[in-house]
């Protein structure tokens, strides 16, 4: 059996070869990168002001000030851009490899169809999101004196946050082996991971319930946010660590449960 360092670089050297030639072919056509540029831009705008809304009339969130509450928005828009580059290249294809029947040649292939069908596209569409997203963080911290460590203390909960969207995204992308067309499903998960771009306590008490233990918004963002601004408890990082772990081990077994009701083009 090889060691597992060896595991690690050979998929190393796979992403590289798969994420080089997605680049290869995305930039054929540069013009669509200002494009989502503008796009992404405009979506700020339209963020902005809506948090403006709210601060610009004296409210204020409870024990959030102008400057946090931008923290937030920007762990938010660095969702946005991870998702707009890692997993919606991908993880949308699931529903046309089933239909075309493409994906008899994703499970021939030697490596786990999973990890395939996560990271064989990489977008850099989503660029601007991440680069708008630090700014903002960047621009907020340094109103708030944050230093260099407050920083890399929530990269943990965000790593955390980042395999829980990842999760719940490949989870909805799994049923189209049932369902075919999961496009709404995933659309109505779009919207609800919407009310991430404010704090939780923006919402009532039962919205705030929801987004924390039915569709888990609260571990994106407002928790991320919280350890960054060193007032987070640990309860809370460490739920987002069990929850995170839990949520990837159920969408590996789930997809090998969907791939036993698999049709295959050729049978």
């Amino acid at each position: 059996m090889k060691p597992a360092p060896y595991f690690l670089v050979r998929y190393l050297k796979v992403l590289i070869l798969f994420w080089s030639a997605a680049i290869a072919s995305e930039l054929e056509y540069r013009i669509n990168f200002l494009l989502a540029a503008l796009g992404s831009l405009g979506n700020l705008a339209g963020s902005l002001f809506g948090l403006f809304l709210f601060y610009g009339n004296g409210y204020t969130f409870t024990g959030w000030s102008w400057e946090a509450a931008l923290v937030v928005l920007g762990i938010f828009t660095l969702l946005q851009g991870f998702s707009a580059t890692f997993l919606a290249p991908n993880l949308n294809r699931i529903v046309r490899h089933v239909q075309e029947g493409t994906l008899d040649f994703v499970l021939l292939k030697p490596i786990p169809s999973q990890f395939w069908l996560s990271t064989h596209i990489i977008s850099p569409w989503g660029l601007p999101d991440l680069i708008f997203g630090s700014v903002i963080i960047g621009y907020a911290g340094k109103k708030l004196g944050l230093g260099i460590g407050d920083y890399l203390m929530s990269a943990i909960p965000l790593c955390f946050g980042l395999v829980i969207l990842y999760s719940l995204w490949f989870i909805l992308g799994a049923t189209s082996i049932w369902f075919v067309k999961v496009y709404n499903a995933t659309e109505v998960l779009r919207g609800l991971l919407e009310a991430g771009r404010y704090p939780m306590v923006a919402y009532p008490t039962a919205y705030r319930f929801f987004f924390t233990f039915v569709v888990p918004v609260a571990f994106l963002t407002t928790v991320p946010a919280e350890v960054m601004l060193g007032r987070s408890q640990t309860t809370w990082v460490f739920g987002a660590a069990v929850l995170s772990l839990l949520l990837f081990f159920v969408s590996t077994w789930f997809w090998r449960f969907a791939l036993r009701f698999y049709t295959s083009a050729s049978s």
